[in-house]
């Protein structure tokens, strides 16, 4: 396919995903991550250098309320949204991973909040590994994506293809020295080390801390795993 046809091709995945409801749109060139993939979901991922990585942000009248987490209506009403915003990005990515067979190209979608090792919470392929990569924004103390226009308030899935669309760029963390999301954490997961994508997850975040302070909210709280603080509170994405 000729350079102009690409262009006309990724303009046209945009758009539809834009009229899908996503906010975030972007091409990531997985090849200077390669090792990455391959050690957290196998051999088979290398065989797509690029991504897709497409976002649908999540609603601020009910982040808004997420201080309010150990209430049963705030904190199920956060899980329907997460629930239900995950769903339309798998139809989206389905859609999407149509339109580049129908062009020729191999994909392979990466489901939305798909887990693999639910003990550690790890999935097949990581989703703001691909966000990161396509330019659309960077990895927070939070271990989150932060876009500059909705901060973390984004979820994410991702098409892996051998289409050789032109991918973005990477962009610089803009956090600084703010700390605001290891402070709001209840449970304390998160060291404050800022982002090296040399570093393992886990100089930056304890997720047992996490997925234990949430089990704690589903089991004797709300009946749900619902916290979202460092969602709530950082400044990006804030109104």
């Amino acid at each position: 396919m000729k350079s102009n046809e690409l262009l006309l091709l990724r303009e046209d995945l945009e758009r539809r995903a834009r009229d899908m409801g996503a906010r975030s749109f972007g091409i990531a060139d997985l090849t200077p991550a390669r090792d990455a993939i391959v050690a957290q979901g196998g051999e088979f991922l290398a065989g797509f250098e690029r991504a897709l990585s497409v976002g649908i942000g999540l609603g601020d009248g009910i982040v808004d309320q997420l201080p309010r987490h150990k209430e049963v209506t705030v904190a199920r009403t956060y899980d329907q949204l997460y629930i239900t915003v995950n769903q339309s990005l798998n139809r989206l990515a389905l859609r999407l991973s149509s339109i580049l067979n129908e062009h020729g190209f191999e994909v392979l979608i990466i489901p939305a909040s798909d887990v693999l090792d639910s003990e550690n919470a790890y999935g097949l392929f990581s989703h703001k590994l691909a966000a990161r990569l396509a330019g659309l924004g960077w990895i927070g103390p939070s271990c989150l994506l932060i876009t500059p226009e909705m901060g973390p308030r984004v979820r994410w899935v991702t098409v892996l293809t051998n289409a050789p669309f032109e991918a973005g760029t990477i962009l610089p963390d803009r956090c600084e020295d703010c700390q605001l999301c290891v402070e709001a954490c209840p449970p304390k997961a998160f060291t404050g080390r800022r982002f090296d994508p040399a570093e393992p997850r886990e100089v930056r975040f304890d997720v047992h801390k996490c997925m234990e302070y949430r089990r704690y909210l589903q089991d004797k709280v709300t009946g749900v795993r619902v916290c979202g603080m460092c969602v709530h509170v950082c400044p990006f994405g804030q109104r």
